[in-house]
Parts: structure tokens; C-alpha cells; sequence
């Protein structure tokens, strides 16, 4: 204690008046009140978050367990605070060496953010400008970093975890933290605004298909028949702009994937949760720093084949790895699912035929297409709306071939009817009393699907 006194002796002079008068100050999250730390306070943060790591093995408490971890600084933190007659009542203690433990094992003022399930989405514009999407709508909160460099300690923290770097040479990063959530990091020179760092949350909680019905997604009729199509073997193609729900409905349309089946899955950044017990994960690889050593989803689509795959997930198609999906797709690898960003059904094919220019091979357009049109059976495309609700908006069937177009039946769709005053989309959902040609398909499989949910005139 004799040696902790002198280390520490000019603590209450780094202090001085910094938590004189200090109190609980409420921030406004998107019409919720959070606490967070008053000027006082965060100063006093700062002296004390010095003082413990020159008196604290840093090295040592990354090895540890979190919850030792947190103890230990705890301990540290409060037989600092002991010393010193601070005017700080318990709640304001506990929350300043919260705040600490965040700082030096976790991501600091994004801790608490991260601890709430509700947002899906931290985009961080700088030091002093956090936003989060909650429900499908953006906000603005009351978060903030100390400066620009306190954001970059913490995107280093979170980009050396998983062996990469950023810096003036390599400026950009992909990364994941530990729960499988995907961070995108951009640093000047490329960016005018500071260091920025937006994180995709993965969510705790797995969305089922009866949950997707109780939201509004879809309806039971249209969810019965992805589930047959999907178990049935049919190659499905999911589509809809950035944020739509793509990943999420491909999660779900695995679950149906019977349980004896071999699944590989490949990925940029893991984040599908396939629940079958045979699931192999792909995953590529950046380049190093001297340009070497990069693996892509091409890469990775091409080996799959060779090992003994029944079916191929590929999380999304962005790539020349187009081409050999197809490929598998027509060589004995149906029940294939992957998903592309797309405004509309028509517009996700056409966004293949672009990826396959990319690979190099000059094949003939008509080529090309009779390729796409037989290798995919249905096209599944959603969108997040104003009101931040993800629907599926259409459910397509691909036909064939008319020459040099490729031809497809709407099966479903979403009729929107306006927005209430509350800002709800209205609409519903109507089958268009088209009869798909894999109901007799799938019938012959021993998959029987009531042919009532193609009547349009069925209840909404």
C-alpha cells in the first residue's frame, strides 16, 4: 500500500477540481435518455484511466479471462479512488470505472452501444458524431470520443485483433469483432472528416421464419413455399439494396436445409448461422502488405467443388465468382442459395451478367443467359421501407429462355397502397394466380404444397 501511496501521490493533484460539482448528465439516444459522463467527469476518467495503466500490466490483463480482467482494474480503479476525497457518489464511481474497464479491454464509448440488441448499426463520422440505425431508422447519439486519436487507438484495437493493419499505406480494413459483427475502418487521406468506422451488428438472437411473419415480412403462404422450394433443391437467388434483410432471409431459407446434407458456406466476413450439423465455413482472405496472399471467393467457389459439397451458400456474389456459381449451380449442385445486391429482380440478373464480364470469359450474351436461366429457379427480392420495416416485395420464378431474354413469372408480390400518418407503409401481400412450374416439380419430389396459396383471392 506504502508503494501504491507513492506511485500514485499526485493523484489528487492531477485531480485538482476536475469532479468538483459532478453529476449525472442524460444524453438523448433517439427519443431514449442514456447517461453519460459531464466534462468533470470525464476528466476525472482520463487522470484516473492514466494512472492505472502505468501502474497495471497491460500485456497480463489481455491474457486474462474479461470478467478477472475487469475485477483487477476494478480493484485498481477503487483503491485509487479511495485515496483521494473526491466529491463522487457511488453511481458515479461505478460508472467512471465502467467506463475504464471499457477503455482498456473492450471498444470504449462504443461498449454501450454494442450492448444494446436493439441497433443493428454504429456509424461512427469522426470523434464527435455517432450514429445508430435502431428498427430501420437512423439517430444521432450522445456518444463521442475524446479525439481523433482516441478513435484510432480504438479501430486499431479492433483491426489488430483479427491480424490486420491500417495505416497511410493500407487505409482501408475489413475486420470482425468477437460476436461475428463486420467493421469497415477508413482512415485519411481518404477520408476529410477524421477516421470513420461503421460496424454491421451480428444479432444475438436468430431470427426464424415465424418470426419474419410476426414483423411483417412476408406472409405464412409465401414462407411455406420458400420453405418447400428451398428443401426441395431449388437454386434461389436472394436480392435488395444494402440494409434489406438479405443475410437474415438466407439465414432462415438455410434452416430448411435438411440436416444430412454436406453445407459449405463462402463468405467475405462470416456471418451466416447455419444450424445443420455438417456445415463447412469458407472464409477469404485480404492481401498482406506486400500485396501477396490473397484468397477470393473465385478462389474459394472453385474449391468448394472439390469438396464433396451437396449444397453451396455463398453470402454474396460481388465477383467473376458469378460464373463458377452458375457453373455449380448446373453441374449437380442444386439447393444453392447466395444473394447480390439488386433494385429489383430483373436488375439481380443482370448484375450477374456484369460479375461474369469481370471473370474474363467472353461468353456470347444468349450463352450467358440460357447459362443464368438454368441455373437459377427463383429470385427473392426485398427492401427496407420509409418506415424501416424489410418486406419481401416479389417472388419470381425464372422461366427460361425467349430468345435473348430471360423470361420470369411473378408468383408474389407486395401491393403498396400509400403511408398512414404515422408513417407506415400500407400495402399487402397477394399471390398473382400464377402457378409456378416447380409445384409439379416439387410434388414429384413427395413435397406437397397446397396449390390455394397461388389464389389471389385467398385472404390477406
Amino acid at each position: 500500500m506504502e508503494q501504491s501511496t507513492k506511485r500514485f501521490g499526485h493523484l489528487q493533484s492531477t485531480f485538482g477540481t476536475a469532479a468538483e460539482g459532478a453529476s449525472l448528465q442524460r444524453r438523448s439516444l433517439g427519443g431514449r435518455l442514456r447517461p453519460g459522463l459531464s466534462g468533470d467527469e470525464q476528466q476525472t476518467k482520463q487522470a484516473l484511466l492514466q494512472q492505472v495503466v502505468k501502474m497495471m500490466d497491460l500485456s497480463v490483463l489481455a491474457r486474462l479471462p474479461d470478467g478477472e480482467a475487469r475485477t483487477q482494474i476494478q480493484d485498481a480503479c477503487e483503491g485509487l479512488l479511495a485515496q483521494q476525497s473526491l466529491p463522487l457518489n457511488t453511481a458515479e464511481r461505478q460508472r467512471i470505472i465502467h467506463e475504464i474497464q471499457n477503455e482498456i479491454l473492450g471498444l470504449g464509448p462504443l461498449e454501450g452501444l454494442l450492448a444494446d440488441s436493439s441497433i443493428s448499426d454504429i456509424l461512427v463520422n469522426g470523434p464527435d458524431q455517432v450514429y445508430v440505425e435502431r428498427h430501420g431508422k437512423l439517430e444521432m447519439t450522445g456518444t463521442r470520443f475524446d479525439s481523433e486519436r482516441h478513435l484510432r487507438t480504438i479501430i486499431d484495437r479492433v483491426v489488430s485483433r483479427v491480424g490486420r493493419r491500417i495505416d497511410e499505406s493500407s487505409p482501408m480494413v475489413d475486420a470482425r469483432l468477437a460476436d461475428g459483427s463486420r467493421v469497415n475502418a477508413i482512415i485519411p487521406p481518404l477520408t476529410l472528416s477524421g477516421p470513420l468506422m461503421s460496424i454491421r451488428r451480428f444479432p444475438t438472437d436468430r431470427l426464424t421464419m415465424e418470426r419474419l411473419i410476426e414483423l411483417g415480412a412476408l406472409t405464412r403462404d409465401i414462407a411455406r413455399v420458400l420453405q418447400v422450394v428451398v428443401h426441395g433443391r431449388a437454386n434461389v437467388l436472394i436480392c435488395g439494396g444494402t440494409g434489406s434483410g438479405k443475410t437474415t432471409m438466407l439465414n432462415v431459407l438455410s434452416s430448411f436445409i435438411p440436416p444430412d446434407e454436406r453445407v459449405i458456406t463462402i463468405e467475405d466476413s462470416a456471418e451466416l448461422q447455419l444450424q445443420q450439423p455438417h456445415v463447412i465455413r469458407l472464409e477469404t482472405r485480404p492481401p498482406n502488405i506486400e500485396g501477396r496472399g490473397e484468397v477470393t471467393q473465385r478462389d474459394l467457389v472453385r474449391n468448394s467443388l472439390r469438396m464433396r459439397p451437396d449444397r453451396i451458400v455463398v453470402g454474396e456474389v460481388r465477383g467473376a465468382e458469378s460464373l463458377d456459381m452458375l457453373q455449380a449451380m448446373n453441374t449437380g449442385h442444386d439447393g444453392s442459395l447466395t444473394t447480390i445486391h439488386a433494385n429489383s429482380p430483373r436488375d439481380g440478373l443482370t448484375r450477374i451478367e456484369s460479375m461474369v464480364a469481370m471473370s474474363g470469359v467472353n461468353l456470347p450474351t444468349r450463352a450467358l443467359r440460357a447459362q443464368i436461366a438454368s441455373a437459377l429457379d427463383l429470385v427473392v427480392h426485398l427492401e427496407r421501407q420509409e418506415d424501416g420495416r424489410r418486406r419481401v416485395t416479389s417472388v419470381q420464378e425464372i422461366d427460361g429462355l425467349e430468345g435473348d431474354m430471360i423470361t420470369m413469372s411473378e408468383i408474389f408480390r407486395f401491393e403498396r397502397e400509400g403511408i398512414d400518418r404515422e408513417g407506415k407503409v400500407l400495402g399487402h401481400f397477394s399471390a398473382t394466380g400464377l402457378v409456378p412450374k416447380f409445384h409439379e416439380q416439387m410434388r414429384r419430389r413427395g413435397l406437397e404444397l397446397d396449390i390455394g396459396v397461388f389464389d389471389p383471392g385467398r385472404g390477406r
